[in-house]
């Protein structure tokens, strides 16, 4: 039985300019954790026998960690297109839009639709990549959507699309 997996699907390059910047802060966090991690690894090291010190495995484990995510964000910081300008046709859902939608039974959501390096379920963000969003993206007020999902399809109606943040 092999363990081979193919690639994930790449995903969109496009990012707003706060989740580029909270990127780039998370990826200037790590750099300073990795000190810290690396200190105290020199520190287990130093007591004697690797094989059975936990606190060096450990660390080791972690230093791995944050070293795989240093060089994702540098990656792809690199590839990601700021989208940071509402779009000419403010009438259509496009990127960084705020959807609201009511289903069938009257039922009111509010979505943003934003990278997939910043999606964020609490807030009700979805990665333009999702299937909502899919369905989406495009569309005009009063439109009406279906959208695929693994419990059945569902119908939304867009009440409103927005691009300036309430507060």
């Amino acid at each position: 039985m092999s363990r081979y997996r193919p690639p994930q699907p790449k995903s969109s390059v496009y990012i707003t300019k706060p989740g580029y910047e909270a990127l780039g802060i998370e990826l200037s966090d790590l750099w300073v954790n990795r000190r810290d991690v690396v200190s105290a690894l020199s520190a287990a090291a130093a007591e004697g026998d690797r094989s059975e010190n936990a606190e060096y495995i450990y660390r080791k484990k972690q230093l791995r960690e944050i070293d795989r995510r240093i060089r994702y964000l540098q990656k792809r910081l690199d590839e990601l297109i700021v989208v940071d300008q509402p779009p000419s046709n403010q009438q259509q859902v496009f990127f960084g839009a705020w959807v609201e939608l009511e289903d069938d039974e009257g039922q009111c959501v509010t979505y943003r639709i934003v990278g997939p390096d910043e999606f964020n379920v609490e807030k009700g963000w979805i990665s333009m990549d999702s299937p909502v969003a899919r369905a989406l993206l495009r569309k005009s007020l009063d439109d009406e959507v279906i959208v695929l999902r693994p419990a059945g399809q569902i119908r939304y109606v867009i009440t409103g699309i927005r691009y300036a943040e309430v507060d």
